[in-house]
Parts: C-alpha cells; sequence; structure tokens
C-alpha cells in the first residue's frame, strides 16, 4: 500500500512488559487520536494502548498470544499532516466531523450496569420510596431522621457514611425484605457542616425497627465515634429510639455487652462539643447514649428513660405506658434536659445556636443599650428584681441561649457572646430562695463551669446572694456536699472568670460565685448597689450584738437599737466602702459593665487544657 504525499510514519511502542491479549485494528483501519488499539494483558490486568495521532495503520508487527517487553515496537501507521480531504471513502468517513451534542454528553451516555445497581440500591435508604413510613411519621407530628439531618447541616454539605448497611437479620429475613426495610440499620451517620463548621451527626430512624440499635449500628457509631475523637469534631445525636435490638440475630454473640460504643460517646467528654436531642421516646441504650451529652435538647412530647415500658414490666416494677415514663414535665424540672422546645424545628435550632459558641468568634453583632443596666437592680434594696435582665443588658442581641432552666432555679446560666465573642453567664436568681444558693443550684453551677472549662469559654458571674442556703431541711438534702461542688469546679478552671457584684455577696456563697473568693477573677468589680459581709448583715448584728441588744428592753427601743447597727453594717459594708480597702476591684457605672469585659476578655488567656478536664453528666 503506497503512502499518500500528506502522511508521515507514527510507530507505537509498548509501554510495559505483557502479552497481547486482542488488537481492535487491522492493517488499513483509519484511527483517531486517542482510539484504543491493542489491549495488553499483565499480571491479571489488561492495559489499553491507544493512538498518539490521527492516521491509517500499515502493519501489525506482533499477533494475539505473542509476548513484548518495554518499548517494542507494536504497530506502525501512517500520520496525516496536511488536511485529509480527498481520502479514500473509509478513510473520509472516519474523518467526518462528528455531529454536535445538543445535551449533557453523560446523559447521552447508556449508564453502565453497576452505577445502575448502586442507583436503585440507593433509592431504597431514601424518604421519597418509604411513602408508608414517612405517612405514618408525619401523623405524629415527627420528621424523619433525614428531615432532621437535612435541617441541622448547612445545604448540601452532608456526607453519609454506611448508607447501605441492613440490620443483621439474614438468616430471617429475604435480603430485599432487609433493603426495602431496614435502610441503613436504622440510623443515619455521617459527617456535615453546621454553620460551616465540620461535624459528626447521627440520626437514629424510629421507621426502622424503632429506632433501635442493631449490631451493624454500633458498627456504624463506633466508626463515627471514632472520627470525631480522632479529628476533633464536634457530634450532634438524634437519640431517638428503644434501645438494644434483640433479633439481630446473625451475629455469633450471648449478650452484645462487650460493644465498645458507649465508652466511646463517653470518651468525647470534654474532647468536643456533644449534643443530644430527642423527640418522641429514648429509652434505654439510647437514652444512655443521651445522658453521656454535654446538653441534651428535647421537645415537650417526649419521653426520655433507662427502661421503657417492656424493660419496667419486665423488673415486675408494673405496666405503664410509654407517655408515662420519663415525660419532658418531670425530667427538665429534674435536671436531665437542659433546653425544652416545641419541636424538632425549634431543637434543631437550638443545636446549631448551642454549636456555634464553640465555633469562634464572630465579627458582625449588636449590642444592647448599656444605660439600660442603670435601671436592672431596684433602689429599694428588698425588692426582688430579675437579673436576667442584667444578662440580657450585656450580651450581644439574640445571643443568650439559657441552659436547664427548669433546674437549679436559685441560678441562671446561659451561653452568650459579648462583642462577638463567646462565653459562659452564671447569675444568681433572688426570685428564688433570695437568690440563697441550694444543692440544686449548686450542682447546676459547677457543671456549667466543666462545660465552660472543658471547651475553653470565660466565665461571667453577675453576684446577687446571701450566701448558702442553710438549715436542718436544707442539710438532710447533702447541702456540704453539693455546694462544695462550686469550690472544687472553680479551682480547676483554665478559663478567665470575670465577677460583678450585682447587690448582695455575703459569705462562702458569695466566694464561690467569684471563683472561691473576690481574687480569684480576673476582676471583681460592684455596680454602686453592692453590699457586703461575711454573712447576712441582720443575723450578724443579732449574733454578733446580742449582748447589747439584750440589755435594752424589748420593744420599738430594741428595735431601733438593732435597725441603727445594721445601717452602720450596711455602710460599712457598702460596695464603696469595700473598693477602699481594695477587698473588690472597683465600683463601675452598670453602663460600662460590657466596657469592662471588653477589656477583660482582650487581656485575659485561656491556659491549655488539662488531660483530667471533664464535664460531669450532672
Amino acid at each position: 500500500m503506497g503512502l499518500p504525499h500528506n502522511a508521515a510514519m507514527h510507530q507505537l511502542r509498548s509501554p510495559l512488559q505483557a502479552q497481547i491479549v486482542q488488537w481492535l485494528v487491522a492493517p488499513g483501519d483509519p484511527i483517531r487520536q486517542g482510539d484504543v488499539l491493542v489491549i495488553l494483558e499483565s499480571m491479571k490486568m489488561e492495559h489499553e494502548v491507544r493512538a498518539q495521532a490521527d492516521g491509517r495503520v500499515v502493519e501489525l508487527l506482533f499477533a494475539v498470544g505473542d509476548l513484548v517487553n518495554v518499548g517494542d515496537l507494536l504497530l506502525i501507521s501512517e500520520r496525516l499532516t496536511q488536511d485529509p480531504r480527498g481520502l479514500d471513502g473509509k478513510m473520509a468517513q472516519a474523518f467526518a466531523p462528528q455531529a454536535a451534542s445538543s445535551g449533557d454528553t453523560c446523559a447521552a451516555t447508556p449508564m453502565r450496569a453497576d452505577l445502575q445497581s448502586l442507583i436503585a440500591r440507593q433509592a431504597f435508604t431514601q424518604d421519597a420510596n418509604r411513602a408508608g413510613a414517612m405517612a405514618k411519621r408525619h401523623a405524629l407530628g415527627l420528621r424523619s431522621a433525614r428531615e432532621n439531618v437535612a435541617d441541622l447541616c448547612d445545604a448540601g454539605s452532608f456526607v453519609e457514611y454506611g448508607a447501605l448497611a441492613v440490620a443483621a437479620q439474614r438468616s430471617r429475613r429475604s435480603e430485599q425484605d432487609l433493603v426495602e426495610n431496614t435502610p441503613a440499620d436504622g440510623i443515619v451517620t455521617g459527617i456535615g457542616s453546621i454553620n460551616g463548621h465540620q461535624a459528626v451527626v447521627m440520626a437514629y430512624d424510629a421507621t426502622v425497627l424503632a429506632g433501635t440499635q442493631g449490631m451493624r449500628n454500633h458498627q456504624k457509631t463506633d466508626r463515627m465515634l471514632g472520627l470525631a475523637l480522632q479529628n476533633q469534631l464536634p457530634v450532634v445525636l438524634f437519640a431517638e429510639g428503644g434501645g438494644g435490638r434483640p433479633g439481630d440475630v446473625d451475629m455469633p454473640i450471648v449478650a452484645g455487652l462487650h460493644v465498645g460504643t458507649f465508652a466511646s460517646y463517653a470518651r468525647l467528654n470534654g474532647q468536643v462539643p456533644v449534643v443530644g436531642i430527642v423527640a418522641g421516646r429514648c429509652f434505654a441504650g439510647n437514652a444512655a447514649l443521651l445522658g453521656c451529652s454535654d446538653v441534651i435538647i428535647a421537645t415537650r412530647g417526649s419521653n426520655i428513660g433507662m427502661g421503657g415500658p417492656a424493660m419496667v414490666e419486665g423488673g415486675g416494677l408494673g405496666v405503664f405506658k410509654p407517655e408515662q415514663i420519663g415525660p419532658s414535665d418531670i425530667q427538665h424540672p429534674n435536671g436531665v434536659i437542659d433546653i425544652l422546645v416545641d419541636d424538632e424545628a425549634q431543637a434543631v435550632a437550638a443545636a446549631r445556636h448551642y454549636l456555634s459558641f464553640f465555633q469562634g468568634v464572630v465579627q458582625e453583632f449588636a449590642a444592647p443599650p448599656d444605660a439600660a443596666l442603670r435601671h436592672v437592680v431596684p433602689e429599694n434594696r428588698l425588692r426582688v428584681y430579675d437579673t436576667r435582665a442584667a444578662m440580657e443588658g450585656i450580651a450581644d442581641l439574640g445571643s443568650l441561649l439559657y441552659l436547664r432552666t427548669g433546674f437549679g432555679l436559685g441560678i441562671h446560666t446561659a451561653l452568650a457572646r459579648i462583642q462577638g465573642r463567646p462565653v459562659g453567664l452564671l447569675a444568681n436568681n433572688p426570685q428564688h430562695l433570695g437568690g440563697a444558693i441550694d444543692a440544686d443550684a449548686a450542682d447546676k453551677a459547677a457543671r456549667f463551669m466543666q462545660l465552660c472549662n472543658a471547651h475553653g469559654l470565660p466565665l461571667v458571674s453577675l453576684v446577687d446572694t446571701p450566701g448558702f442556703m442553710v438549715g436542718p431541711d436544707t442539710e438532710a438534702k447533702a447541702q456540704v456536699r453539693h455546694v462544695s461542688r462550686m469550690f472544687v469546679a472553680a479551682a480547676h478552671l483554665r478559663v478567665p472568670y470575670f465577677s460583678i457584684v450585682l447587690r448582695k455577696a455575703y459569705g462562702l456563697g458569695a466566694m464561690a460565685m467569684t471563683a472561691g473568693g473576690f481574687h480569684a477573677p480576673l476582676f471583681t468589680v460592684a455596680w454602686p448597689t453592692g453590699e457586703f459581709g461575711a454573712m447576712g448583715l441582720e443575723g450578724a448584728v443579732r449574733l454578733g450584738f446580742r449582748k447589747e441588744l439584750e440589755a435594752v428592753p424589748d420593744g420599738p427601743e430594741r428595735q431601733a437599737l438593732f435597725d441603727r447597727l445594721v445601717a452602720l453594717q450596711y455602710e460599712n459594708g457598702s460596695a464603696m466602702q469595700m473598693a477602699t480597702t481594695l477587698e473588690i476591684d472597683a465600683v463601675i457605672d452598670p453602663a460600662h459593665t460590657r466596657a469592662w469585659l471588653v477589656s477583660g476578655l482582650r487581656s485575659a488567656r485561656v491556659a491549655p487544657s488539662k488531660p483530667s478536664s471533664g464535664i460531669d453528666t450532672w
């Protein structure tokens, strides 16, 4: 075959040592750059060798079955160097212009079988293909696990792990049954972005075997918890479900008490923020995981208990409906629920808000009017008031998130921002026991200190307390141990602490509110309404001046003496007097409170975390 004047020789050489298993061209065939010309086999793997230029095959130098070495000449072709017009019909057809595609080339290409199989299999995990289950779920006024995950994560950011898992019940159910009815083995797990920051998200699916904990979903959970610890990612757990699942018979186990899920979840304590969310029923193993969370967000319609009705009845403890076990009107006042919300949409919003405090400083914020703080404390020193007004006057607008509002009513705790910086706020509540600190309030405050300390949030304490609660009934509740937790928690703080005395600061309770003593915080300042004493001033007069009072006849004269002595104590214990003796750092205009805090936050540093840093579950 003669070569045309516009042709040049081209040589195709072997890129590796291999055997020729198939020629896809023959002498005389036209070829285009990129066409597969020959298939070589090496180490049981096939390799395609492609044309390097447009042209026509002249000669094949090896036959099928021949062995070739690296660099062996396989094929000679004529390579065109000019416009190929005028070639024979076969060549002209090969180089004819290709029809333009009018759409996505991928869409026009037939889908390969393995990809079709994957897409068909994935469809069984999606809510849109589970109409019956979704209808039942929505009829309860609840959302699906995937709907909650989609709402929690930034749009399009969630990447699912373990979606193709099914229940470990192949020995008793068909594969199709498992695929259709146990998608993802009852828990949706993966990593998504929340407020622009990555987090591990796990959501038990109550439409799959009642959201129970199967062996496969334990494996999925353990995988995600390991990634969270390794990469220091926050965790959000939608914990609705009924605990352990006895029907997973494929696994050669007896009790399954060796699983590492609970230890793995607990190991995150103090390492990363861990959020538990519940709507509906959460019992047994699901509740155990929930209880290990830093914060529990639950709806009013939730039920949380360490055993569901079957377990209670099995233990001979009576027959109850699920709604009777751990309802929110029990679990919120007793301190189990940190944030009580109306529905799952509010729960997700609260979770996003909570996590935002552990995601750094924000640049955009709005400050409340400073002058409003001047009117928080009544001029009548005996009149109660709401210290939450002070918290709201200090925090950036819209930033406050109150925690454990139903429990430990003597102290308010909240996360907030001050000029964009995340902080923890705690304040005595004069509307409950006059602000005296009882066991529940002390437990609440101590755990809040641990929470902020573990995750590096500075603490701001607003003080208005007559001290620790006392009396026989109080001591019967182990008051000594409970209130001392505040001192121990404060002694282990690595975060800056700031104290502002709003009004009363008496005795050991005031010292507990100031991290152990007035000189322990970065600063302790008082508003002009501040008053101080080693104990309540009326009690101090009765004890310290008993002889003088008893020397005066009982009645108006003794009362007048008592009133004069108390007034003298108030004068001596005023904020101005305390500042002159340097027991506090300053007396400030309430309107300057934010300025003091901003300066303090800029000055202070968070110390490195200690290996022992942790957060009590209580």
